[in-house]
């Protein structure tokens, strides 16, 4: 007999799920020393567990399978809740270990006890394991439950003594879940409507490919609609790849990009909308008279949808966009355009980006079509904190290839422990911290409310000044080497530096 976390990491390792991002207490002892008995898996500590949570989700976007994250009671799951919501709303699939009291100790309502199954239900799939027998084939259950249709987090609550106990030492079937192909006659509905004129062709969910990205200017160029992605959580971008425009950020711009449309044909988890609501402003950004056809959902195979609908409207054979012309090289002071400037002219060949710029990085998602080939991650749900943990993440997932990490400074101080499992990891990722020593987002955010002249206490809670952060600093603390730019031509002999050296580098841009 074996116990029942080492059937558990047994389980997952069967299925190809062999990286566990963890931040372990009392109650997952048995599960840590389980990790010795199962070799196979990688344990990697983080220091705070929204680091964990975030990780798991960077590892999903680039290995395209789970990630285990292990935390320790219902404190410690609700400390990874930010990153599991931003996990939940891209559609990646997670599956979180949250170990609990021991079932016959529950009822004495320790310190530490909490109703950690309803803490669960709001973030997707769940279950409580009710013993040492049954936590194989419920990690199988899992794992199925977090790569099935949609997609996304699924949480097992495990009391301690399920873990210790002794369980059979079968390993259950397991597999990951699959797609549904959309049927035939709505993929013709939907190419009827877009060539009705007047028409979109929105795509979203957990990834847009180049090949999805070309299918999409083919069928724009067969039909003349208005090709669009909305919340797409991991996008395939740089030189000969075509480039599909976002829905903007801001409804205003949101209400321009759609102007006109008649009939929105929708590959994504429903309609566009904005991201708060406004006074006088509309909640969903396509026209109140535009026709949504909803042709395919994030529980749907929408790379296959889009090959379909290409077919169906009569499109040609994709064709490489035309070349750009050639970026100047960025002089001078450091401004969000000649960071962009710095970034793609940078960007090494089939590189990750993590994008966590906000504001930072508004120049660099002008100029994605002059950068080397690249993959980019964003966090769909908003909660930030995500860029630094999803960069560790996708770096331990795809070690053959830099990863670039473009993060802002407000942002980064959630999560700031990420820095201390990169350096412990040795992964090779390139942190562009844009220093601008305030959250500009919220400083444009009060301008758009009217309020052109914030008083003392409303800029004390925008700006990070007074101390300044110094993030050179902070990096070296946690054992990653780390320089400062102020002008474009340091940060680009800076970067090209960092690309070129094994191992995490952050580079602090001030703006």
């Amino acid at each position: 007999m074996a116990d029942g976390a080492e059937m558990m990491f047994r389980t997952a390792l069967a299925a190809g799920v062999d990286v566990c991002f963890a931040n372990p207490g009392t109650t997952e002892m048995a599960m840590v020393a389980a990790l010795d008995r199962v070799p196979g898996i990688r344990p990697v500590l983080g220091l705070f567990e929204g680091v964990c949570s975030g990780a798991c989700h960077g590892y999903a976007r680039v290995a395209d399978r789970p990630a285990l994250g292990l935390y320790h009671l219902g404190p410690g799951y609700v400390n990874a809740l930010a990153n599991l919501h931003n996990a939940r709303r891209s559609f990646t699939p997670v599956v979180n270990l949250v170990g609990d009291q021991a079932s016959w100790h529950l009822p004495y309502d320790a310190p530490l006890s909490s109703d950690t199954t309803k803490l669960a239900t709001w973030v997707g799939w769940h279950r409580h394991v009710n013993s040492a027998s049954r936590l194989a084939s419920d990690t199988a259950a899992a794992i199925h439950a977090a790569t099935d249709g949609a997609g996304g987090p699924a949480t097992l609550v495990i009391p301690a003594d399920t873990t210790w106990d002794d369980a059979p030492p079968e390993i259950p079937e397991v597999g990951f879940g699959s797609r549904r192909t959309v049927p035939a006659d709505r993929v013709m509905e939907a190419a009827a409507a877009l060539r009705s004129g007047d028409s979109a062709l929105i795509v979203g969910g957990p990834l847009v490919t180049a090949e999805m990205a070309a299918d999409m200017a083919r069928i724009a160029a067969a039909t003349g609609c208005r090709p669009l992605r909305y919340r797409a959580a991991t996008n395939e971008l740089g030189l000969g790849r075509h480039f599909i425009p976002d829905i903007p950020y801001f409804p205003e711009a949101a209400a321009r990009a759609t102007a006109g449309v008649r009939t929105a044909v929708l590959l994504t988890e429903g309609e566009p909308v904005t991201f708060f609501g406004y006074p006088d402003i509309p909640s969903t950004t396509l026209p109140a008279d535009c026709r949504r056809l909803q042709l395919a959902g994030v529980a749907d195979d929408i790379a296959r949808c889009l090959s379909d609908l290409a077919d169906a409207v009569g499109a040609g054979p994709a064709t490489p966009p035309p070349a750009p012309d050639p970026l100047p090289a960025a002089t001078g002071p450091l401004d969000i355009m000649s960071l962009g400037r710095v970034l793609a002219a940078e960007m090494p060949e089939n590189a990750v980006l993590v994008q966590d710029g906000i504001t930072s990085a508004a120049g660099f998602l002008t100029m994605t079509d002059r950068a080397a080939p690249f993959r980019m991650i964003q966090a769909m749900g908003g909660a930030i904190g995500a860029g630094l943990p999803t960069a560790l993440g996708a770096a331990i997932a795809a070690p053959d290839r830099r990863v670039m990490c473009l993060q802002s400074d407000g942002s980064a101080m959630y999560t700031i422990q990420a820095l201390w499992s990169m350096a412990r990891e040795g992964v090779d990722v390139t942190v562009i911290m844009a220093n601008n020593h305030r959250y500009n987002i919220l400083q444009m955010e009060l301008h758009r409310a009217g309020i052109d002249q914030p008083g003392p206490n409303a800029l004390a809670l925008t700006e990070l000044s007074n101390p300044d952060l110094d993030f050179c600093s902070l990096a070296r603390g946690m054992g990653v080497p780390a320089s400062r730019a102020t002008t474009a031509e340091e940060l680009t002999e800076a970067v090209a530096r960092a690309n070129a050296t094994p191992g995490p580098t952050l580079v602090e841009a001030i703006l």
